[in-house]
């Protein structure tokens, strides 16, 4: 044999042996790995999915309570509790609401007459709670315009605007009213205390009989002015679980954190504690 034809014959060989190994690799790559008893290979999905529906508006979260409140919590509520879904309106309104069929898990009312209401109308589930007081004081806009000198003879021909009756501070108008003999006639009554604050800081108002707590919140937008015998007879803050809750685990939750921890948090914001 030539010297040529060894070479040959040589690589003849190398290229069988290399083609051979790649087909092997080749098919090794693309087996499945088998059970040696024969088992099916399980396998792992690994795709996920996003739900992106997006929830009607009107319906309660899954992740939290929805809580009617007096429009008086609506500042504090939200820190002691983020979570969740609040609706905050005059206390009267929002018993209407509740009776109408609104879904909700908790109510706080900001006087115990509301709450009784709500209990007669059979939207309550268990007893209601007691877990604030707060009480009335008359505001004025910082620089007080009309010179008012408090709950006096000087609110005589101003623009007073108070409560209507039925909502919690209108009752308790009403009341120191009667106490202390002074007539008033406010030039509108509105339906949350949060509207009179309104129209008192916005400068539509002359005076406004409000809660301590709202008052306080304004700071210097408002001058406030004590009312003889207001400490005295102050309104209570009652809580309860609505019939049939969404959510009644989540909210007997938050009831236990209002009552608990969040007792605190009502006090700094100038909510007196239960009688």
């Amino acid at each position: 044999m030539t010297a040529n034809h060894l070479r040959s014959r040589l690589h003849s060989v190398a290229l069988s042996a290399f083609v051979t190994a790649a087909v092997a690799a080749s098919l090794t790559g693309c087996q499945t790995q088998v059970d040696p008893l024969g088992a099916t290979p399980s396998t792992t999905n690994t795709t996920s999915t996003t739900n992106t529906t997006t929830p009607d508006a009107q319906t309660p979260s899954a992740d939290g309570a929805t809580i009617f409140a007096a429009a008086s919590l609506s500042k504090v509520f939200p820190l002691i509790e983020s979570n969740l879904n609040y609706s905050f309106d005059g206390s009267s309104g929002l018993v209407d609401q509740l009776a109408g069929g609104a879904p909700a898990d908790v109510f706080a009312s900001a006087d115990k007459t509301n709450m009784d209401k709500a209990v007669a109308a059979g939207v309550i589930e268990g007893d209601p709670v007691m877990f604030a007081t707060n009480h009335l004081v008359l505001v004025t806009p910082a620089d007080n315009p009309a010179n008012i000198t408090g709950f006096d003879s000087s609110l005589d021909g101003t623009r007073l605007v108070t409560c209507a009756p039925e909502v919690p501070c209108g009752a308790a108008t009403a009341r120191i009213s009667e106490s202390t003999g002074l007539t008033l006639a406010p030039v509108s009554q509105e339906s949350s205390v949060t509207d009179v604050l309104g129209k008192v800081t916005s400068g539509e108002a002359d005076a406004g009989i409000v809660y301590a707590t709202d008052a306080s919140g304004a700071g210097k937008k408002v001058l406030t002015f004590e009312i003889p015998g207001a400490t005295g007879d102050p309104n209570t803050y009652w809580i309860a679980q609505v019939k049939d809750a969404p959510h009644p685990e989540a909210g007997a939750a938050f009831i236990a954190a209002i009552t608990g921890p969040g007792s605190a948090q009502l006090q700094q914001f100038g909510f007196g504690p239960t009688k």
